[in-house]
């Protein structure tokens, strides 16, 4: 069942290269946060209930509920265009994020520690090069932050790569770290949406001291 979230998860990266519109990449995280609850409920249901309490609630709430919630009222709140207008076709994104995940496919075959899940492996790199990748082609501030969460759950699922158990210290920081990104980068795209029109990387050089 692990297996088939994982894959699923994968498909949202596919999916996520080519979607234009902002509240679809709003709904692509949730549901990113709804297979990684039902990811780490599976492979964690041995470990103390404190610690599975906490995990299943950080994934539940935080990344399925309260950061979509979030970037939908930062959306609003500078009357940011529902497109997410990419560097380049949809075409070439697919292609490559597609060529992503079969390069971090072949790399995991080199790994030959048993500890390390190659499925788990795989698409959390996958994912972390799908985050850079969005952050990298998309014009948009808001769609930077978005990549950035797609990093995180990437950093998620890598966590889960090395071992059934995680520690409740790591999933502390996974959390502040949550907080801390999202609810600055918000603020500063709130603050470059009462200078400028529109959120946009490009408008940037307008900026001066």
């Amino acid at each position: 069942m692990t297996n088939v979230l994982l894959i699923i998860f994968t498909i949202s990266l596919l999916y996520l290269g080519i979607a234009h519109r902002l509240l679809t990449y709003i709904k692509i995280l949730t549901i990113q946060g709804i297979l990684l609850f039902g990811i780490a409920f599976i492979e964690l249901i041995e470990i103390n209930a404190v610690n599975l309490a906490f995990v299943l609630l950080e994934t539940i709430v935080i990344k399925a509920i309260a950061i979509p919630l979030f970037l939908n009222y930062v959306m609003k709140r500078n009357r940011i265009t529902r497109d997410a207008e990419p560097f380049l076709p949809n075409f070439v994104s697919l292609i490559l994020i597609t060529l992503i995940v079969i390069t971090t496919f072949i790399l995991s075959n080199a790994i030959s520690d048993t500890r390390i899940s190659k499925i788990y492996f795989v698409v959390a790199i996958s994912s972390l090069f799908t985050g850079l990748y969005i952050i990298v082609t998309r014009h948009k501030l808001i769609t930077h932050v978005m990549g950035y969460l797609v990093i995180e759950n990437g950093v998620f699922i890598l966590s889960l790569a090395v071992g059934n158990e995680m520690p409740v210290l790591v999933n502390l920081g996974i959390l502040l770290d949550i907080f801390a990104s999202v609810f600055l980068l918000g603020i500063f795209v709130n603050r470059i949406g009462d200078v400028l029109k529109d959120a946009d990387v490009d408008q940037l050089k307008s900026l001066k001291d």
